[in-house]
């Protein structure tokens, strides 16, 4: 029985194979409602999570489930249009399989996002979060059991988790990020509490977020930064602020919600991201 590395290189080599030459070096993972991102990517390729060795398959509405490979604001990138959860039954080392595989194609830099609810009293819906740090409320952690040397060090240092220069030129570009009328963009920072889903999360449970010090809450991410820093790259972490979960306020929710306000974020997001992607050394 093949080792979760050498499943990774598998997976990695026959990616390699239908990527025409591209050699990416920054990897985008794109959360619900975000995927559009990788439509502006020119001279793409698309490759479905299906045709690869060893990968699971995304399920969830708003995932379409494909790598899109190849240039973006002059940089070769890569990007997952649909992620894993662990709530759709994937085991957390399944659910950041795809990191891997984007190392060992050779990417120095991930940038990750997702639709959030914001518990910061002072975010609004429609915010964009840079994130600052994580709390891993998932139950889960993806290097339990044998660490292989290849992919990483035993004991991964998770201090800088979120890349504090990366942070610093967000905030700087986002000066310059306009809506579709002309409005501003806030952007906003905080802590992401990552959760296992698939509820959402009552008063009470939220009530307890806010107080450990999180800001926003989310059902992805942490698994994913967690692998990522074990790889030795760099990570961007930016969160849609989707709805506002106050647990003295809340108020029910759909998926179809998230979606809606994601969808009418997109234009700030997608302009951040390239101005990022344009700016950002590698």
């Amino acid at each position: 029985m093949s080792t979760y590395y050498e499943q990774a290189k598998e997976a990695a080599d026959a990616l390699r194979a239908k990527l025409q030459g591209r050699a990416p070096s920054i990897g985008l993972i794109l959360g619900s409602g975000l995927g559009d991102l990788g439509d502006d990517v020119a001279d793409a390729v698309k490759i479905p999570y299906d045709v690869l060795p060893h990968f699971p398959v995304s399920t969830v509405e708003g995932h379409a489930g494909q790598f899109v490979a190849g240039e973006l604001e002059g940089k070769t990138v890569i990007v997952m249009q649909g992620r894993f959860h662990y709530y759709e039954g994937y085991e957390m080392r399944k659910v950041v399989f795809p990191v891997y595989v984007m190392k060992l194609l050779g990417i120095k830099t991930l940038v990750v996002t997702n639709a959030a609810g914001g518990m910061n009293r002072s975010f609004e819906a429609g915010d964009l979060m840079l994130l600052t740090d994580h709390l891993n409320l998932t139950g889960a952690n993806p290097l339990i059991g044998a660490n292989d040397p290849r992919l990483g060090v035993r004991f991964p240092d998770m201090s800088t988790a979120y890349d504090a220069e990366y942070r610093a030129l967000v905030r700087r570009l986002s000066e310059d990020v306009r809506g579709e009328n002309g409005e501003p963009l806030r952007l906003v920072e905080g802590v992401y509490c990552g959760i296992s889903g698939p509820t959402y999360m009552t008063p009470a449970e939220l009530i307890m977020l806010a107080r450990l010090g999180g800001d926003a809450v989310g059902m992805s991410t942490v698994g994913e930064t967690i692998a990522a820093r074990h790889a030795g790259l760099r990570v961007l972490g930016i969160s849609c602020i989707t709805d506002m979960a106050i647990g003295e306020e809340l108020e029910p929710l759909t998926h179809e919600q998230v979606m809606a306000v994601a969808n009418r974020t997109k234009p700030k997001f997608k302009s951040l991201v390239r101005a990022f992607v344009r700016e950002v050394g590698v």
